[in-house]
């Protein structure tokens, strides 16, 4: 096992870097120890994990496997240290968490914030990406745990609590769309729109409402960044579409209006706190889940529907 971790930090150093000159600087060890270590397990395999280029090294096919794999193995340690702390009645540990960008503000780093406080012990890692990665990283095990849309299709995913979010228009308070609780998709006729582009979620559910409604959508601007349509519709450059989740801070604090799209042809999208069904959560990491799971109630619109667990 030492001759081997051994070599997973080097061969990762070098993966990452395109370097063995560059990893050796880094781990503090000579260049040719490295390079040893890494002919060596190719021997053995009778493949190559690099390809020697001019500007550097590439991992290879095989090399990305080892890579993909040195990550969950690395993981596994972490989490194997993490328990026997555990059997020492200490509540320490890291917690990997991948998020959809509506949750990098307001309500997650709320959460983080009163965990810190209470277990300083536990550190957190908060990746915020793309939905169908959030699902990836969930399954391949980067992660202990995941908060994206629509689980309902990928099995192997365990479902810890789920909320319904719909979409809706985001005008600031005093529009007049946004003194009503629902409207019609035509309601926005005409209006300057700021309009969600690939790949966030929402913008397959407004091609579906456009190929139905026929209502042809005036876009000012159109964005793949949640944050940057916010910002746009608090300047007053037109009305957003964007789902009830997005703009959750916002309209708690009072600076936009959420007038949710009424359409009957529109179904809610759900919203779920998930785990790999295969994997079970470390002490750290269920603590974690335990605290988003108590309060991912909130999160819905309106009244969430919460669940125990369910295999996705």
């Amino acid at each position: 096992m030492p001759a081997f971790s051994r070599f997973l930090r080097y061969f990762m150093a070098v993966g990452r870097l395109g370097s063995i000159r560059k990893a050796a600087d880094v781990l503090n060890v000579s260049a040719s120890a490295i390079d040893r270590q890494i002919l060596n397990v190719e021997a053995d395999l009778g493949m190559p994990l690099f390809e020697r280029l001019p500007t550097g090294l590439r991992l290879t096919a095989a090399g990305e496997i080892m890579m993909a794999a040195g990550g969950r193995w690395q993981k596994n340690l972490s989490d194997v240290r993490a328990q026997i702390e555990d059997l020492r009645g200490l509540k320490r540990g890291h917690v990997d968490i991948a998020v959809i960008d509506a949750l990098a503000k307001g309500y997650l780093p709320g959460i983080v914030r009163s965990l810190q406080s209470r277990y300083p012990g536990i550190t957190i890692g908060v990746r915020v990406i793309e939905n169908d990665k959030v699902r990836a990283a969930i399954m391949n095990g980067e992660v202990d745990f995941g908060i994206f849309f629509e689980p309902q299709s990928y099995r192997g995913i365990t479902v810890r609590a789920f909320v319904e979010v719909v979409l809706g228009l985001i005008t600031p308070p005093d529009h007049p769309l946004g003194q009503q609780k629902e409207a019609r998709f035509s309601a926005v006729t005409g209006s300057a729109l700021i309009v969600p582009a690939e790949p966030l979620a929402v913008s397959q559910q407004i091609a579906v409402l456009e190929g139905i409604t026929g209502v042809v959508l005036d876009r000012t601007v159109t964005s793949d960044n949640i944050q940057m349509i916010v910002s746009l519709v608090l300047e007053g450059v037109g009305i957003g579409i964007l789902t009830s989740i997005d703009v959750f801070t916002e309209v708690k604090r009072g600076l936009l209006g959420f007038t949710r799209i009424s359409d009957s042809i529109l179904r809610p999208m759900t919203l779920a706190l998930g785990t790999a069904t295969a994997r079970t959560p470390s002490y750290a990491a269920s603590i974690v889940l335990a605290e988003i799971e108590n309060d991912f109630a909130q999160l819905g619109y309106p009244g969430a529907i919460q669940t125990t667990a369910s295999e996705a």
